[in-house]
């Protein structure tokens, strides 16, 4: 309930991320957006060389037992030839399901600066795909991403149990960057996401420690008022002094 009640109270001030499902919206999410209680996956938990790995867990709160697995990309993506690969088409087809015929992804090391090995890679090493499946939909997903070599040149896109984008954000920074993304409404309705190249990315890139979980495990960032928002609060507050100034004449 944590985001629902923030988002209701804020609702004004939320710029949203870019969306095609009129009912729902992403909002961008920091590190430390999300709670302890939130499952991870380190990619510890299993040997390196593991192909397309799959993780269960049972008891997380309000989704119960979630299953989570890996692959290149979904049903309906296609993924490009070439160096690096990546999807020249992203849209999926619904419903939702990995493609078992795509580039598979795999556990390695990286040795980049700020790496925490085992991480988890597309095909070929650090250049390809890399999609993750929900069992159920989740309200957000986070995930450690890099190592950047320039900015905005890998994706992050999400999308519902139909396949459905439902929004996309681009690395901000170079080095190792968090992504996060939750549902504005604080409802669990992301059933996957596709993380990839998009830009002039040199080296490739990797994820590590994935997390997830309905609304109650999201803190959301504090809002920051937009120029317009500000404006109307300022001219809001200016009209109220304005009318108090007049009261007081008129006594």
């Amino acid at each position: 309930m944590r985001l629902t009640i923030w988002l209701t109270a804020s609702f004004l001030t939320l710029s949203p991320l870019v969306t095609s499902d009129a009912h729902a919206a992403l909002i961008d999410l920091g590190p430390g957006s999300f709670t302890p209680l939130a499952p991870v996956i380190t990619f510890d938990e299993v040997s390196l060389g593991t192909v397309n790995p799959s993780f269960t867990f049972t008891g997380v709160p309000t989704l119960g037992t979630v299953t989570v697995t890996f692959a290149g990309n979904f049903v309906g993506q296609t993924a490009s030839g070439g160096f690096p690969v990546t999807l020249t088409d992203h849209t999926p087809t619904g419903p939702l399901a990995l493609d078992a015929a795509s580039p598979n992804t795999s556990t390695v090391t990286d040795s980049a600066p700020g790496a925490t090995s085992p991480v988890l890679s597309g095909s070929p090493l650090f250049n390809g795909p890399i999609s993750v499946l929900f069992s159920v939909p989740v309200a957000g997903v986070g995930l450690k991403g890099g190592f950047f070599d320039a900015v905005n040149s890998t994706s992050i896109e999400a999308y519902d149990a139909n396949g459905n984008v439902l929004g996309s954000i681009t690395n901000s920074v170079e080095g190792f960057e968090f992504y996060g993304l939750a549902d504005s409404t604080g409802g669990s309705v992301i059933k996957g996401i596709s993380f990839f190249i998009t830009g002039s990315e040199p080296a490739g890139f990797q994820i590590d420690n994935v997390t997830f979980g309905a609304g109650d495990v999201i803190t959301p960032p504090t809002p920051v008022p937009e120029p317009a928002t500000l404006l109307l609060l300022g001219s809001s507050a200016a009209g109220l002094l304005a009318v108090a100034r007049r009261r007081k004449r008129a006594r």
